[in-house]
């Protein structure tokens, strides 16, 4: 399950730079501007990122408006994912983190827009995209291309969110 962050795997070796992820538009959206980059745990601070970017525009944007904007990142995310994949050379780079950016604001639009309930969010988004449970496990390990980088996301948050709503079910 954990073979993925392994130092041992040949794909972890392969470093995205800043000069690289800065160098074509596909490598700006799936760094999502660079956080991926940052290490270690780059997915970690690509959710950060996609949260913070969330808290920012929230106050602009009505929270219908998310499932557009989700949409369409979806699709853009799963071009540049493709692109920065074959550009390194490498599958589902850690480094390509518009994944965790699309999950995240899907999630959070689904969250009530409290901050207790965003950490909950992000905590377990976090928890579901590092263990990979079915069928999301079969997208991270069998297609390797921008869709199947994207879909693996949207089970995790899927995983996160059947989980919160019970909690907000049990709670309320």
């Amino acid at each position: 399950m954990f073979e993925k962050y392994s130092n041992d795997n040949p794909v972890n070796k392969v470093r995205m730079t800043w000069s690289f992820a800065f160098n074509h538009p596909a490598h700006v959206i799936a760094s999502f501007f660079g956080s991926g980059v940052i290490r270690p745990a780059p997915g970690t601070w690509g959710t950060l990122a996609g949260w913070l970017v969330f808290v920012l525009l929230s106050p602009w944007i009505p929270y219908s408006s998310w499932f557009f904007i989700v949409a369409v990142t979806f699709f853009l995310g799963a071009w540049a994912c493709q692109k920065t994949s074959d550009d390194l050379g490498v599958p589902d780079h850690g480094s390509v983190v518009i994944d965790e950016v699309f999950a995240i604001w899907l999630l959070l639009a689904l969250m009530p827009p409290v901050l207790a309930w965003q950490i909950a969010a992000f905590l377990a988004f976090r928890f579901f995209d590092i263990v990979k449970l079915p069928p999301a496990d079969y997208f991270d390990t069998k297609m390797k291309n921008g869709f199947g980088i994207m879909l693996d996301d949207a089970i995790a948050a899927l995983y996160a969110w059947l989980v919160l709503l019970a909690v907000q079910w049990v709670l309320y």
